[in-house]
């Protein structure tokens, strides 16, 4: 059972740059699918991106589209959001997630496909 960790949260002027980390432990890292998830107050959480087991293919909500990227090191059991060009709205608290697939190379959105979640990082966008 694989437990996730997020970091690099903090405060930030729009249109400025944040990186969050996200590091497992206890499982076998490539075996899982990882994705990032924000909530903001009031709200629901919500999909932000998503990476295969072995990084080769992700995707992004429309509205961080070449601005966030997501990545992963299978050798370090991390993956990284970096977040270029934030806007206020981006501000949330973001949740790392996992989501074991040994033998898949999808991509999942749903909060519900993921078993495994972190406390999540603070993210504040000031303008």
């Amino acid at each position: 059972q694989v437990q996730v960790v997020e970091s690099g949260g903090g405060l930030v002027q729009a249109g400025g740059s944040l990186r969050l980390s996200c590091a497992a432990s206890g499982g076998t890292f490539s075996n899982y699918i990882m994705g990032w998830f924000r909530q903001a107050p009031g709200k629901e959480r919500e999909f932000v991106a998503v990476i295969t087991r072995s990084g080769s293919s992700t995707d992004y909500r429309d509205s961080v589209k070449g601005r966030f990227t997501i990545s992963r090191d299978n050798a370090k059991n991390t993956v990284y959001l970096q977040m270029d060009s934030v806007k206020p709205e981006d501000t949330a608290v973001y949740y790392c997630a996992a989501r074991r697939a040994a033998l898949s190379e999808g991509l999942f959105y749903a909060t519900s496909s993921y078993s495994y979640w972190g406390q999540g990082t603070q993210v504040t966008v000031s303008s």
